[in-house]
């Protein structure tokens, strides 16, 4: 039998599974699972009613490809608080999640040998996803010491003449920081002057505690802004996200989103514009759920031996630093194996290690329950010299 070796794509080459996909495999029936970021709720039961409406209505059949003009509209319409000028439905392309939209705009801006500025640490697909375009991904840096923003010289003395992007995540997956107003002015001045654009995730948006969220859509010239349905509307299995931009860039985005997806599902998008124009009490009743849970993980943590954490302003992740002798990923295993489940801080770039990841988007019962686990090892394992 012949051998399949060098019939795989050669782009293939050195991509490996997330880290946090193999720590969620380890998951028991009776783990805490504190690795995987997803709200443990449920979409509201009038956005259930609009996916089965529209289901049953025959509303089953291929869509036009930058979405339908009731959703775009209903999107433009959420977003306009973040802008000054006018936004409308011409501005917005709807997605097969966010994942599926950051993979547009690399595919649609990315040539082989471009460079691609990342966040370290930061969120898994960013920098594979520019290798697989055949870019060099970048990174730049987000230390516990500058409380996880980043440092617009070192952003300034790291863009070439190849930097095409500047990608950009608030609030943050995995450190739950959030950008203040002018640090997202400054990169956005940063990335003018170069002529690069910058890629704003903002699919935490809504989950910002203790300030108003900055969204980088205040400077649209140069940004093309990323959301999802997943987080606000805990509709992640419903693969349903959104890219708001000015139309030049909709122009050249719509050409490769019809070749990877022709269009986004269209009962979904039915259920999406429910989700947007609905009641939002079901989404508010999160936010509160999940800012208690933030204050609870942040006080567990803070007490613990050898660990320091950096109160997370937003998402539904915890970062802590540790001072203890072991890698994050030989630590994350050994926490499997006693029944807790989190994110080695090494899946998320050279920066991560030293840390854990944990998501609370768990009951604070289960948080309780992991940091017991969390706790008892901190006070076996030593110290760093």
């Amino acid at each position: 039998m012949a051998s399949d070796k060098g019939l795989i794509a050669r782009r293939l080459l050195g991509i490996e599974m997330s880290g946090i996909r193999k720590m969620f495999e380890l998951a028991g029936k009776d783990s805490v699972n504190m690795g995987l970021g997803e709200p443990d709720f449920e979409p509201a039961p009038h956005v259930q009613d609009a996916l089965d409406k529209a289901v049953r209505g025959g509303k089953n059949h291929y869509g036009p490809t930058l979405g339908l003009p009731e959703l775009r509209a209903a999107v433009a319409h959420r977003i306009r608080s973040y802008r000054k000028e006018q936004v409308s439905a011409q501005n917005i392309i709807i997605t097969a999640g966010a994942t599926q939209a950051l993979m547009t705009l690399n595919h649609t801006f990315v040539d082989h040998g471009d460079e691609v500025l990342v966040p370290d640490p930061g969120f898994v697909l960013y920098p594979v996803q520019a290798r697989l375009c055949g870019a060099f991904p970048i990174p730049y840096s987000l230390t516990a010491e500058n409380k996880y923003q980043p440092d617009l010289d070192e952003i300034q003395a790291k863009l070439s003449p190849r930097t095409k992007l500047i990608l950009v995540n608030t609030p943050s997956n995995p450190t739950g920081a959030c950008m203040d107003k002018a640090t997202v002015r400054g990169i956005c001045e940063i990335a003018e002057d170069a002529g690069v654009i910058v890629v704003a995730d903002e699919v935490y948006d809504f989950l910002s505690y203790d300030a108003p969220h900055q969204s980088f859509l205040s400077h649209m010239d140069n940004v093309i802004w990323v959301n999802s349905f997943s987080k606000t509307y805990a509709m992640t299995g419903w693969r349903l996200g959104c890219i708001a931009t000015k139309r030049e860039y909709v122009s050249a985005i719509e050409k490769m989103h019809y070749y990877t997806v022709a269009c986004p599902p269209t009962p979904f998008q039915w259920a999406g514009v429910a989700a947007l124009e609905g009641p939002q009490d079901h989404a508010e009743g999160m936010f509160r759920e999940f800012k208690k849970r933030r204050d609870r993980i942040t006080s567990r943590i803070r007490k613990m031996r050898g660990m320091k954490m950096v109160k997370p302003g937003g998402a539904f992740y915890a970062f802590p630093k540790y001072d203890f002798d072991i890698e994050s990923e030989i630590w994350a295993l050994e926490l499997a194996k006693r029944g807790l489940i989190c994110s080695p801080g090494s899946a998320f770039g050279a920066l991560g290690e030293g840390h854990l990841r944990f998501s609370y988007a768990q009951p604070v019962a289960k948080i309780d329950a992991g940091m017991d686990i969390l706790e008892e090892m901190c006070n076996q394992l030593p110290l760093k010299d």
